[in-house]
């Protein structure tokens, strides 16, 4: 499907998305993209191998959010 793109299309789609964007949204665009490729590969990960258990993401950036949320509020009291 995108295989026909060429370097003045791919050109083309960055200044566009650049314009509808903006500069300052597009790396958290990507950050959030990127994150989603992660976790749908960690997900299928444990689909495709059967035999091996899927690894599990112990330092994601929810769990770190909640275990810095947790230490805030033991200092508080």
């Amino acid at each position: 499907m995108f295989s026909n793109i060429g370097a003045s299309g791919f050109i083309m789609i960055v200044i566009l998305a650049l314009i509808i964007f903006g500069p300052s949204k597009l790396p958290e665009l990507g950050r959030a993209a990127g994150r989603t490729l992660r976790e749908f590969k960690n997900a299928t990960s444990g689909l495709l191998s059967d035999s091996e258990p899927a690894k599990k993401e112990t330092s994601s950036p929810a769990a770190l959010r909640s275990e810095s949320e947790e230490k805030d509020k033991n200092t508080q009291q």
